[in-house]
Order: C-alpha cells, then structure tokens, then sequence
C-alpha cells in the first residue's frame, strides 16, 4: 500500500517548484528595481541640493546647471528660480529601468542667497579716518 502513496506523491515537487520559481525571481525583481529607484531619489536629493548651493553662492547659471546636471540621474529635468532672497532647485527623473510607470521621482532645495558685498581689493571698515 505504501508503494502505491509514493507513487502517487512523485510529481508534486516539480510542480511545487515550477509554481514557486517565477513568484521568487519576480520578487528578486522587484526588490532589484526598488533599489534603483531609491538610488535614484537619493541622487535627485543630491542634486537639487548641489544646484541650491551654487546658486545661492550667486554662481553663474550655465555653473549651476552644469553641477546639478553631473549630479542628477540621467535625462533629469532641471529647473533654477529665484523668488526675492530664496533659490529654489527641482529635480524631476523619471524611475530607472520601468519608464512607461505613472510616477516621477521630484526633489527640491531652497536655499537663501548669499549677498555679497563689492568691496574694493585691500579696503578694510577702519581705513580713510
């Protein structure tokens, strides 16, 4: 009678492993394109922050699109404005690998500028009394 059990019970293991296979490199997947994503996100931080920097510094804007850029994922869309004393920097990039997703991934950094006073070269606040 046993013999007949273990005969019946001999294909079920294939089939178990042909079901649990894809659903565990699927996962993998996913877990992998997660990853990327949040890198991603973690470079538009960066580079929104870079960019902010720069131009709160008051460097020129070819500078700072340029080091935003160098900074950003690939293809980002940058924009610089400037409202009264406050720079604003988004980075907006589409998510790594899967394109056709709804979503974007968008950071964004303010920064006050820096005002820089023009004084001449060698002028100190106690000369000229």
């Amino acid at each position: 009678m046993r013999r007949c059990e273990r005969a019946k019970d001999r294909g079920f293991v294939t089939a178990e492993a042909a079901m649990v296979l894809p659903v565990l490199v699927i996962f993998a997947m996913a877990l992998v394109w997660g990853l990327l994503v949040v890198a991603a996100q973690i470079q538009c931080v960066d580079a929104a922050r870079a960019g902010a920097r720069s131009a709160a510094r008051q460097d020129p804007a070819d500078a700072v699109a340029e080091i935003t850029r160098q900074t950003a994922p690939r293809d980002a869309k940058i924009t610089v404005s400037r409202e009264g004393d406050q720079v604003r920097v988004t980075v907006v990039a589409e998510p790594p690998a899967l394109h056709g997703l709804p979503f974007e991934l968008r950071e964004e950094a303010v920064a006050l500028v820096e005002e820089t006073v023009g004084e001449p070269a060698g002028a100190s606040a106690g000369e000229g009394r």
